[in-house]
């Protein structure tokens, strides 16, 4: 009889520097950019966390999106108006040495289909200086949206796909870099009716645009970065999803995951449904889409009249809210993440992000407990699966010993 000795697998803990937008003041890094870096890579220290996952953004000064129509905190911890050369490489990788600390990946999330095609160029133009970045930084990937051209349908989108993001997998593929795209259909982008502004949203659309991807060669750099989320978000549940990608054969397109949740409101469905809510908003006033940018933020409610994002044990244990798919079962997701897909577990970047609105703290002493707290947890609650999968899939199995019992199955709840 084999026997199998006990080696569980466990992710690569990392948080996106979003968390706390504001760690480092704007006098400061504005002047010494890579300050906020720096004072990053401690705060992570002091967090218990191994990694970060470095949050990218046009400069306030720069962007076509002002602050005040975002409902989730977008961080430029790292700062790109300037070239990021080997003077900045060196002082950012002595401070990585120095706090020992690592970097899963840059990410700068923005539509990188606007219809706007100055915007379009610059966006584009920032994402190629991002991956120079990861190079430089030993990085093997970025991540960010893929977006949606809100004056084209779907199919003229995936058209668009290929004549403008491809070149961005090309400029990916020639660094050695993955493009690992989060999932989250936005639909407060814009004060549209549209709900989809992401085109890559679901696991339908990941495929047709792998395929695309793969008939220009750069199949091997389009990757997804997972975020439960956006699932809960939908409807969706984690285990389907996975199975879903077994099922058809691209179980191997996820390649990192946001560790963020998502509590369904019953009353905000039973109000509006999973639309969210479809007029009366405040983003449109007197028959006009508004000329004052901060009532754009209205448009979430698409999003937020019926639900709220979770920081990760923050949310109570709901084993019902579970099985109804209205908030995520953490276990049961990093089971099927081992279980379903193809993954190097230990090189896998599982990035806690931190958009739970009330703990949204711009507080360092603050905001220090509540995210080592829900480090921590996920932490646990990885190390947890990842014993269950090694005790059952390897050491039993090699034992021909049966695991008891049935457990959560995709495509019903």
């Amino acid at each position: 009889m084999a026997v199998k000795s006990f080696e569980p697998k466990f992710m690569k803990m990392s948080v996106l520097t979003a968390a706390l937008q504001e760690l480092t003041p704007r006098e400061v890094r504005d002047p010494d950019p890579d300050k906020a870096i720096e004072d990053w890579l401690q705060f992570a220290r002091e967090l218990d966390v191994d990694n970060i996952q470095l949050s990218a953004a046009l400069h306030p000064t720069e962007t076509d999106v002002p602050p005040e129509a975002m409902l989730d905190p977008v961080a430029n911890t790292l700062d790109l108006r300037k070239p990021f050369d080997k003077s900045r490489a060196s002082r950012v990788l002595a401070a990585m040495k120095e706090t020992r600390v690592g970097m899963t990946d840059i990410g700068y999330f923005d539509n990188m289909l606007t219809d706007d095609n100055g915007n379009r160029k610059k966006k584009h133009d920032f994402m190629v200086r991002a991956m120079d970045t990861a190079v430089a930084l030993g990085m093997k990937a970025v991540c960010g949206f893929v977006g949606r051209n809100i004056k084209l349908s779907m199919d003229q989108n995936y058209d668009m796909f290929e004549k403008e993001f491809v070149p961005l997998l090309k400029s990916a593929k020639d660094r050695g870099l993955q493009y690992r795209v989060e999932q989250c259909p936005m639909p407060g982008w814009n004060p549209t009716d549209l709900w989809v502004n992401n085109i890559a949203h679901v696991p339908g659309a990941w495929i047709a645009l792998h395929k695309i991807a793969e008939k220009h060669g750069v199949g091997d750099q389009f990757r997804i970065h997972y975020d439960p989320s956006h699932a809960i978000l939908m409807g969706q549940d984690t285990r389907s999803i996975f199975q879903y990608l077994k099922d058809t054969g691209y179980n191997f397109l996820i390649a990192g995951f946001h560790v963020k949740g998502q509590v369904i409101d019953s009353k905000g469905v039973a109000a509006w449904g999973y639309q969210g809510q479809v007029a009366q908003r405040g983003d449109w006033k007197n028959g006009h889409i508004s000329e004052n940018a901060a009532d754009h933020v209205n448009a979430w409610k698409k999003q937020v009249s019926y639900n709220q994002h979770e920081l990760p044990g923050t949310a109570k244990h709901d084993p019902l809210a579970y099985l109804q798919n209205r908030t995520v079962d953490w276990l049961d997701h990093q089971l099927a993440a081992r279980e379903l897909l193809k993954l190097d577990v230990g090189e896998t970047p599982l990035v806690v992000e931190h958009e739970y609105p009330p703990a949204r703290i711009q507080d360092k002493e603050r905001l220090k407990p509540i995210l080592k707290g829900s480090l921590a947890y996920t932490r646990k609650i990885d190390e947890a699966a990842g014993c269950m999968y090694a005790l059952q899939n390897e050491v039993l199995k090699a034992q021909n010993i049966p695991v008891q019992g049935i457990g959560r199955e995709a495509y019903r709840s």
